[in-house]
């Protein structure tokens, strides 16, 4: 991907989820919503505070986090689907346990 973003904002490819619930009946595509956990593509620089000093990010490459319903901007981007946001939009950080990495 050829495309860096500036200040503050990063770019996120939404994680898709299971097609199925639990109980095992198939979820059409109409009736999904939209992810709201995604995996950080690109970073930017970082914010400025007053003093002109850069404020780095939290986030950072491969990070997955989870953001708001309504948060960022969707782009096509090499024919991939992406969202480009703030750091702020982002609620947190997904962090995997070890026997969530054995599994996969």
């Amino acid at each position: 991907m050829a495309f860096k973003p500036l200040h503050d904002r990063v770019v996120v490819r939404r994680v898709e989820e299971e097609q199925k619930t639990k109980g095992g009946i198939i979820i059409p595509d109409t009736a999904k919503e939209k992810p709201m956990e995604g995996e950080i593509i690109a970073v930017g620089p970082g914010g400025r505070d007053e003093a002109g000093k850069r404020i780095p990010l939290d986030v950072k490459v491969g990070d997955r986090v989870l953001f708001g319903k309504w948060s960022g901007t969707e782009v096509k981007i090499d024919g991939t689907d992406l969202l480009i946001m703030k750091e702020s939009d982002i609620m947190g950080i997904v962090e995997t346990t070890a026997a969530a990495r054995k599994a996969a």
